[in-house]
């Protein structure tokens, strides 16, 4: 039991016995003491006031007072106003560095391979683009939480659906024939992702100047927009797809499969992988099934048209299109199914979606439709709802050629990761490949850190030339931090045992304490990140041990102290951090280099 939950513990008892105030160790609220006051935990005494019939500063004190009595490890206390503050006797920290900080698993807990699995899926691109900076952060974002979870003790099985058919991928299909001319990612040099994206741009391209004509000629713009020929001819491709037309599912494998390729280019160099991938081409079909079911059971209906709906308006929303009235399905169609072949193939505790806030409707209407159909595991659909990114010129549109490519992005955060290495005079000395490896896991380093270190929940604005600044709350400052550490421990040698017994008496220095008291809240900022699916919880911790790191590593000799004992304390503290840094990063995904 660490130092945090002693004291809930001691405190709740504590209450009782002064005042009969009965509480739980989890009804107890500890924070760090503010450093212009001496103190390692306060705790707020204004709740417990009014049912002890004192004063804040007696009912403060007389805590204090017990508490002290009652565990050794609290060598002082002091009350200002409302606010109890306790300070930790050294030799707990000591003990705490020795037995715990300095474990390569400090702060994660083992995965139960037995338990049932938290299925996360991530990514779930389309097969008419290349990735964009919009899919960055729904990849980092979806990595890191099956990596935080995991480290939180959760067996988590990553999935990733791929949109590999419906309206959007046959418009790449057709204007490929219209405009293609026969080229391929072989023939032309061109990534098979970014060259069907290059027709889906095309596509838009000629269709806006189909609507532009019939609308000179006084068609209504939305009537100009359904009976476009470049759109009929798209929503007939599909229908013929649906039918298992050869010709158009030869075309189909053939332009997703120079995607697949692309894609998979575009994962290894984020470090982005999956247990399962999922395909909307294989769900449909049950997609449609469950429509089925559900106009059986009367829970769903069919219109004069033919399409068939969900009427949610008793559950406070509308009603929703399920299939058109040509047949062919829409997104809620496979991702039923979808959802019920990821139950049946993991049995799971949860299903987590990591898709954008834009899509938090469909995500209410998937769960309820679920529930109507009588599947009782509706309830354990999650929706990990996530803003969006902005650049600061604004929004990017696909269709219109206006993203910031995934692969271009990468190529430019390296280059300027090496321009401003470079610029600071870092790795001159390393080997050329070392250099070029090191480049790319800062470029990494600083792209996923900007991005995670942001609460999910809200938009952002990516700033690349800020994301890469080797100063400040960014990854590169957190890389270099534990490189320079790696550095300290490295030139210490042989200095890797040390007792605690041998420092009593001597008193640990405020900078000291302060890396101390950080590296002890890793375990519980771990937990609590995975409770709230958020990354930037462990992002910030990263960011906060390090500053409280390099003011220590300011202040205090290391290397050049003296006391062999001491010494020995340091460079353990030292190799602690780099550990728990390593730790922290690498459920960013992340990697933090030996040298720089």
């Amino acid at each position: 039991m660490n130092i945090t939950d002693r004291l809930s513990a001691a405190i709740a008892e504590t209450l009782e016995e002064l005042y009969g105030i009965q509480s739980t160790p989890a009804d107890i609220t500890l924070q760090g003491t503010r450093r212009e006051f001496k103190g390692d935990y306060t705790l707020v005494v204004f709740p417990y006031v009014k049912q002890a019939r004192k004063s804040p500063e007696a009912v403060g004190n007389e805590i204090g007072a017990a508490l002290q009595a009652r565990l050794p490890e609290v060598a002082s206390f002091n009350t200002v106003k409302g606010f109890l503050n306790l300070e930790i006797a050294d030799r707990y920290w000591l003990a705490f560095l020795h037995d715990r900080a300095g474990e390569s698993t400090f702060g994660l807990t083992a995965a139960d391979e037995n338990a049932k699995p938290v299925v996360i899926e991530y990514s779930s691109p389309n097969t008419n683009k290349p990735l964009h900076l919009g899919h960055i952060r729904n990849n980092l974002l979806g990595w890191s939480v099956s990596q935080l979870l995991s480290a939180a003790g959760a067996n988590v099985k990553m999935v990733n659906l791929v949109n590999d058919r419906g309206i959007h991928i046959c418009k790449s299909m057709l204007a490929w024939q219209r405009y293609g001319n026969g080229e391929t990612p072989e023939t032309t040099g061109v990534k098979g992702d970014h060259l069907v994206g290059k027709y889906y741009v095309e596509f838009d391209k000629h269709y806006k100047e189909e609507v532009k004509q019939l609308t000179d000629n006084g068609m209504d713009e939305e009537q100009a927009k359904r009976e476009a020929p470049l759109m009929v001819e798209a929503q007939q491709m599909l229908k013929r797809w649906e039918e298992g037309d050869p010709e158009v599912r030869r075309l189909w494998e053939t332009m997703n499969g120079w995607v697949y390729a692309g894609f998979d280019e575009t994962y290894n160099r984020l470090g982005i992988h999956f247990d399962k991938i999922y395909y909307e081409s294989q769900a449909y079909l049950l997609g449609k099934e469950l429509v089925q079911k559900g106009l059986d059971l009367g829970v769903l209906y069919r219109k004069d048209d033919g399409s068939v709906w969900c009427d949610l308006t008793g559950d406070g929303l509308d009603q929703k299109l399920l299939l058109r009235r040509d047949g062919t399905s829409v997104y809620m169609t496979q991702d039923l199914g979808t959802a019920l072949l990821r139950h049946n193939d993991f049995q799971a505790d949860q299903l987590i979606y990591v898709v954008g806030n834009e899509q938090n409707y469909h995500f209410k209407v998937l769960k309820l439709i679920l529930g109507k159909l009588g599947f009782p595991w509706a309830d354990k659909v999650y929706h990990l709802s996530y803003g969006m990114v902005e650049l600061p010129n604004g929004k990017m549109k696909s269709r219109e050629g206006t993203v910031v490519d995934a692969d271009d992005l990468v190529d430019e955060m390296e280059r300027t990761a090496e321009e401003m290495s470079r610029e600071h005079g870092k790795n001159d000395e390393l080997p050329a490949d070392e250099q070029r490896h090191l480049y790319h896991i800062l470029a990494l380093g600083a792209l996923k850190y900007f991005i995670l270190k942001v609460d999910p929940t809200k938009n952002m604005l990516f700033n690349p030339a800020e994301s890469i600044d080797f100063n400040g709350n960014t990854g590169p400052f957190i890389q270099y931090t534990h490189a320079r550490i790696r550095s300290i421990v490295r030139k210490a040698g042989d200095v890797t045992e040390w007792n605690p017994a041998a420092l009593e008496g001597v008193v640990l220095g405020e900078k000291e304490r302060g890396v101390l008291t950080t590296l002890h809240t890793l375990p519980d900022t771990i937990r609590a990140a995975a409770e709230a699916y958020s990354p930037a919880m462990v992002a910030n911790y990263a960011y906060d041990l390090a500053k409280a790191f390099n003011s220590f590593y300011q202040d205090t000799p290391i290397l050049r102290e003296a006391n062999p004992d001491i010494k020995a304390f340091r460079v353990a503290l030292c190799a602690a951090v780099a550990q728990a840094l390593k730790n922290t990063m690498n459920i960013l995904g992340i990697e933090v280099p030996e040298r720089m």
